[in-house]
């Protein structure tokens, strides 16, 4: 389908190109001319004739560079060089069914110039040279080939155990082992501090003990 698309486009934008150069090349050929008998340039005039060049530019670039079908850019360029292709057999007659006083936005249509200046073949060689570039009218791969064939050790591994699996059966788990702690140490027994007996003040001296070790004299 997208074969006979590319097909109609191309028998369209032929004949639009042969229209639109045409009238960009007869605009800016005689607003220079203009320019170069009055000595003096209106640039504003020269705007028209730019655009329908550039209408011209895009169609073409459109037709030869998108990834779409060749057979439109082939229709088109065959299109565009018979004209002057048929300059080598029969001119004349070539020449004689080129109409001539044709008129488009009211401005005249000189249909015969870009055949006699060989515009339109330079643009009809460029489409078709288009053509013979086969790879890019491939479609690109939806997945690369290094992602689509992985291995297993590249694949991640698939957890199989559910919710109530939880916690797996046979397994040590952490509550089990050691109870939860803040993570202080436990603290270690002290003995308790002699009680001072009453009457005693609590600023007089600790008592100091009764016994001596044998071999020691009184003074």
């Amino acid at each position: 389908m997208r074969h006979l698309w590319s097909f109609l486009v191309g028998l369209v934008v032929a004949p639009l190109t042969w229209v639109l150069v045409t009238l960009g090349q007869d605009g800016s050929g005689q607003t220079v001319n203009r320019w170069v008998e009055i000595h003096s340039a209106t640039t504003p005039n020269l705007i028209e004739p730019a655009v329908y060049l550039g209408v011209a530019g895009i169609l073409l670039g459109l037709l030869g560079t998108l990834r779409f079908s060749p057979l439109g850019p082939l229709v088109a360029g065959l299109l565009l060089i018979s004209p002057y292709v048929g300059l080598f057999v029969a001119p004349f007659n070539v020449l004689d069914r080129i109409p001539e006083n044709w008129k488009a936005f009211g401005d005249p249509l000189p249909l015969r110039q870009p055949v006699q200046n060989g515009s339109l073949f330079l643009i009809g060689v460029l489409l078709l040279m288009a053509v013979f570039s086969g790879q890019r009218w491939r479609r690109w791969p939806e997945k690369p080939a290094a992602e689509a064939e992985l291995t297993s050790a590249d694949q991640p591994t698939e957890n199989t155990f559910s919710l109530s699996d939880w916690p797996p059966s046979g397994t040590k788990t952490e509550q089990n082992t050691a109870p939860l702690t803040l993570g202080y140490p436990e603290p270690t027994p002290t003995e308790p501090l002699p009680r001072r007996t009453s009457g005693e003040s609590p600023w007089s001296a600790p008592p100091r003990a009764t016994t001596r070790p044998e071999g020691t004299e009184t003074r």
